[in-house]
């Protein structure tokens, strides 16, 4: 289970009140890094998206201290990184929302009709699947310990 996850933006105050509204939460301040904002779901889980400058990472502390912020030399337009987020909207509403912020918004389906998303696109750079309640329950009935075994040995046996 994740409780919660970063991720970096350019506006990070901007794409935490975003996040926050596609879970009918609440955005703000994150104190413990320099000009960092929350995206706060007001769950019982306590889910936040901490929304880091761009241009800095999260760097290992020395000796026993833990991790400190630090300055990326080269901040990457792209990465491997993505998160799948629930949200109460209805499709036309998260894509709507992209729309309005001018970020790519699109549906999706994973894998062999696996379950829908929409991918929406923070500041065209960071992609975050929002799954509707009906996405989710697709996503919920996909995503079992049997069948991702079953999806994980169906790689093996692809020709090289």
């Amino acid at each position: 289970m994740i409780f919660h996850a970063s991720m970096p933006s350019r506006h990070p105050e901007h794409v935490a009140r975003v996040i926050a509204e596609i879970w009918g939460g609440f955005a703000a301040p994150f104190p413990s890094f320099p000009d960092s904002w929350m995206a706060i779901a007001g769950d019982a889980r306590g889910t936040i998206i901490e929304t880091y400058p761009y241009d800095r990472v999260i760097a290992p502390g020395t000796g026993s201290a833990s991790f400190q912020p630090g300055d990326a030399n080269d901040a990457g337009h792209y990465s491997a990184f993505h998160l799948a987020v629930a949200t109460a909207m209805r499709a036309d509403q998260v894509l709507a929302l992209g729309e309005r912020e001018g970020w790519r918004a699109l549906r999706c389906t994973r894998g062999d009709n696996f379950f829908d998303v929409i991918e929406l696109w923070i500041e065209n750079t960071t992609m975050i699947e929002v799954l509707t309640d009906d996405m989710q329950a697709q996503y919920l009935a996909f995503a079992t310990p049997a069948n991702f075994r079953a999806f994980a040995a169906s790689a093996q046996q692809v020709p090289a």
